[in-house]
């Protein structure tokens, strides 16, 4: 069971620039607005309909290359427009800052193949003009085209990935929190000083991976550093969550998959020697609602006209038929059999085929992922009520079927119905950061964060603790 709620709901819009983000063949439905992602006033009217709704952010999600794994190359995701276009999120982001004054702004953005000095750049960048509103979500991104666009023969091993990612986060800390003092900003015209070079510092890293003078090009954000996001599945990528993460995109097949997921990570984030009450947890949710059950159930069957099932990047890894029940999942991802890397995301020592086929089996009778309900306003909030209450989950991650009529309806009909059991909030205060609204406390990470650190310029010479990989067969 839950904690005692004390704060409001997370609620996220979980969207991506692209024509297709999670539900293939919907852009076909006539009320589908997704062949408009290249024009700037979908990405206004999407912000100001979230800021309406009081939603605390717009968390895009991002990929750096196609899905050209399913036999035929390119023919099928850009068929299906399958992630493919796909838009730059930090620059969507910004245009959807020029119209919001509140809204919270998510980007994706991968850790293995671009330095981290540009980055942290953009990433302060887009925090100060927002106010302190951005959030990051950290990936390592898992494509082989991804790493073939830039240089690479194929993928790097994958807990070689969250080493890289570790030591980039490292560089981030140092430039956006450590590089600049809060009070290094005079902007004393009568003294000639706008910032106070005994209070702004080289940060001169040299680790194994990135070697970066610095010092960082941009001033002190309201935040000093966005909301740290990231939603590993692997034994690797829930570490990796523990030690860094604010916000926990947490997974599960089932609601005690998910209660026993936070569980972990909040022991294992204390183990890093971090508070784990600083830690938020949201999930995935698919919400088909309308006025009255019926109504809702004749939106789901119209939407299932318009599916496609030519392609579903949750399920695909090998075809479990070729193996024995009893065989350990772990051989399989040893020998490196095709679609092996999508097991290493979920892998558990012990793990047997039959548990995975036991779990798709879960999937098709209940569907995709625990966090799905089509129903009337009431029974749309009883629902996330009770997933709330079985899984200690901070809030979620809302999916669109059709956008925008997914969350327009969301918001006009489940919204007014959380806010009247005192689960989503009526209003925003005035100048708060995302982290304090999603975390409670001050504008500035947590002092057992990582990051925290180095707000001690002193401690940019001391070399961070490394961070130990889990034990993922390879």
């Amino acid at each position: 069971m839950s904690r005692e709620r004390s704060r409001p709901l997370i609620l996220s819009l979980f969207e991506m620039a692209s024509v297709v983000h999670l539900a293939p063949g919907m852009w076909t439905h006539p009320s589908d607005r997704r062949r408009e992602i290249g024009d700037l006033s979908f990405w206004r009217e999407l912000g100001q309909l979230l800021e309406h709704g009081t939603f605390d952010q717009l968390f895009l999600a991002d990929v750096v290359g196609v899905y050209d794994v399913y036999g035929d190359g390119l023919e099928t995701p850009v068929r299906e427009g399958f992630q493919v276009p796909a838009l730059d999120p930090l620059i969507v982001l910004a245009a959807v800052a020029d119209v919001t004054d509140r809204l919270g702004l998510s980007a994706t953005f991968s850790t293995t193949y671009e330095p981290p000095f540009a980055f942290a750049r953009r990433l302060s960048t887009l925090d100060q003009l927002s106010r302190g509103r951005l959030g990051w979500n950290v990936v390592t991104s898992y494509l082989g085209n991804a790493a073939r666009n830039f240089g690479l023969a194929d993928q790097i091993e994958h807990d070689e990935r969250y080493r890289i990612a570790d030591e980039f986060l490292d560089v981030v800390y140092k430039l956006v929190v450590g590089s600049w003092e809060s009070d290094a900003v005079r902007a004393d015209a009568a003294a000639g000083v706008y910032a106070d070079p005994a209070r702004v510092h080289y940060i001169d890293h040299a680790g194994e991976r990135f070697r970066v003078q610095g010092p960082h090009l941009v001033a002190p954000t309201p935040q000093r550093l966005p909301v740290i996001i990231q939603a590993g599945s692997s034994l690797t990528g829930l570490a990796f969550a523990a030690k860094h993460a604010e916000v926990v995109f947490v997974g599960g097949g089932t609601l005690e998959e998910v209660r026993d997921n936070i569980a972990s990570i909040r022991r294992e984030a204390e183990a890093f020697g971090r508070d784990p009450e600083q830690l938020a947890f949201i999930a995935g949710a698919t919400v088909t609602v309308g006025r009255t059950e019926g109504e809702a159930h004749e939106k789901a069957r119209e939407h299932a006209r318009y599916a496609s099932h030519a392609i579903d990047h949750r399920r695909r890894g090998p075809d479990l038929r070729r193996y024995r029940p009893d065989e350990l999942v772990e051989d399989i991802i040893a020998r490196k059999d095709d679609g092996y890397l999508m097991l290493i995301r979920g892998w558990r020592p012990g793990q047997v085929v039959a548990d995975l086929q036991a779990a798709s089996s879960r999937r098709d009778d209940r569907g995709p992922r625990p966090f799905t309900v089509v129903g009337s306003p009431r029974q749309v909030a009883d629902a996330i009520q009770h997933w709330t209450e079985q899984t200690g989950l901070d809030g979620f991650n809302f999916a669109q079927r059709v956008s925008f009529d997914s969350i327009r309806d969301i918001v006009e009909l489940v919204v007014p119905e959380l806010r009247s059991r005192g689960l989503a909030r009526s209003s925003y205060r005035d100048g708060e950061t995302l982290r304090e609204r999603i975390l409670g406390t001050g504008p500035l990470p947590h002092g057992s964060h990582p990051a925290s650190r180095y707000l001690d310029p002193a401690q940019l010479a001391v070399p961070a603790p490394q961070f130990a990989v889990a034990a993922t067969p390879r």
